[in-house]
C-alpha cells in the first residue's frame, strides 16, 4: 500500500555501552495508528524520545509532515504545536496541581484548550467524581494509572497532527485501555487523513484493535514493520498433529509445542511446502505473530 509518511527517519543512530540504537530508515505513516513492538530494552523509548526531541544526543534526521526536519522541531514553535507526547518518566513535576499542569499546558502551547482539558479529566474520572472540583489535587497523590491519563488528557486537549505515545496502555486497567483506543480512533478519524498517532506498547493484544501499521523492534533494529492486514497475509497460524510436528519443524517460521501436537507460525511463502500434513491454517492475530517474530530473533532462547 502506498502511503504518505507523518514521520520519516533516515540513519538514526544512539549507542549506549552495550546497546546501539541503528534504523537505516523509520517510516510512520499519516493518517493511521502505527504501534511499535518489542521486548524490554529493545530501544523503543529511546527511539520515542528521539522522535519527540527529548534525547537529542543521536545521530540521523527526521522529516515531519513531509515539510520539517528535527532542527524545525527544536527551533520553530509550529513543530512543537503539532506533536503531542506521553512519557513514562516524570512528565509533570510531583508538586504541580491539577490546575497547574493546565495552566503550564496553556502556556506551552497555544492551541492547548483548557475547556476540553477539563472535560476529559472529567470524562476519564481522573478524580473519582462527579464535578472537577478537586483541581489542587496534587500530581504526588495520583496512582500511576491516573497520571497517564492527565499525560493523554494533556495532550488530547490540544490541536496536532501527530501523538507519541510512550507505553499509554501499560498503568491502565483493562476498560480505560478500551477507552484509550476510542479516543485514538476518534482522533484520527477527525484528522481527514492528516492525524496519526505513534505509540509503543507490550499490550498488543489490547491495543490490536486499534493498531493499522505495526513496527517490531529487537536490540535496536527493526526486524519486521508493515500494515496489520499485510503482516496477516504474510505471517499464517498453522496447527497440526504430534505425528508431524518434526517434519513441520523444519518448514515453520517458529513453533510451540503440547502434549497433543503443535502450532506455529509459518510464512505464506512456505504454505506448500505442509503439503500432505494434517495440518489447519488459521488467520494469525498480531499478538501472535509478534512473538512469532521476536523469538526468531530474540537473544532470550526459547524453546
Amino acid at each position: 500500500m502506498e502511503f504518505v509518511n507523518a514521520v520519516e527517519g533516515i540513519n538514526l543512530k544512539k549507542k549506549f555501552k552495550g546497546f546501539e540504537l541503528d534504523i537505516p530508515k523509520l517510516n510512520i505513516p499519516q493518517g493511521f495508528a502505527t504501534a511499535l513492538i518489542g521486548e524490554n530494552g529493545a530501544g523503543k523509548t529511546t527511539l520515542l524520545n528521539m522522535l519527540a526531541g527529548i534525547r537529542l544526543d543521536y545521530k540521523g534526521n527526521f522529516r515531519f509532515f513531509d515539510k520539517f526536519d528535527d532542527k524545525d522541531r527544536e527551533t520553530n514553535p509550529e513543530v512543537k504545536e503539532k506533536i503531542g507526547y506521553t512519557g513514562t518518566g516524570n512528565y509533570y513535576l510531583p508538586s504541580w496541581t491539577i490546575s497547574q499542569v493546565s495552566e503550564v499546558t496553556k502556556l506551552l502551547f497555544e492551541s492547548f484548550r483548557e475547556e476540553e482539558f477539563d472535560r476529559i479529566c472529567s470524562e476519564l474520572d481522573i478524580l473519582n467524581s462527579d464535578n472537577f472540583s478537586k483541581k489542587s489535587k496534587k500530581v504526588s497523590t495520583l496512582s500511576d494509572g491516573n497520571v497517564m491519563k492527565l499525560m493523554l488528557a494533556g495532550a488530547f486537549a490540544r490541536d496536532t497532527k501527530l501523538l507519541v505515545l510512550d507505553e499509554p496502555a501499560s498503568p491502565l486497567d483493562p476498560l480505560m485501555r478500551e477507552k484509550l483506543c476510542q479516543m485514538i480512533r476518534e482522533y484520527i478519524s477527525d484528522g481527514n487523513g492528516e492525524k496519526s498517532v505513534f505509540f509503543s506498547t507490550h499490550n498488543i493484544s489490547d491495543m490490536e484493535y486499534v493498531t493499522d501499521y505495526a513496527i517490531i523492534m529487537e536490540h535496536g533494529h527493526v526486524v519486521e514493520e508493515g500494515f496489520v492486514d499485510d503482516l496477516k497475509e504474510k505471517y499464517i497460524l498453522v496447527k497440526g498433529e504430534k505425528k508431524d510436528e518434526e517434519a513441520a519443524r523444519e518448514i515453520l517460521y517458529t513453533v510451540t509445542t503440547n502434549p497433543y501436537g503443535f502450532e506455529g507460525i509459518v510464512l505464506a511463502s512456505d504454505i506448500d511446502k505442509l503439503a500432505g500434513m494434517d495440518v489447519t491454517t488459521e488467520r494469525a492475530s498480531l499478538f501472535q505473530i509478534s512473538v512469532a517474530i521476536l523469538k526468531k530473533t530474540s537473544k532470550i532462547k526459547i524453546n
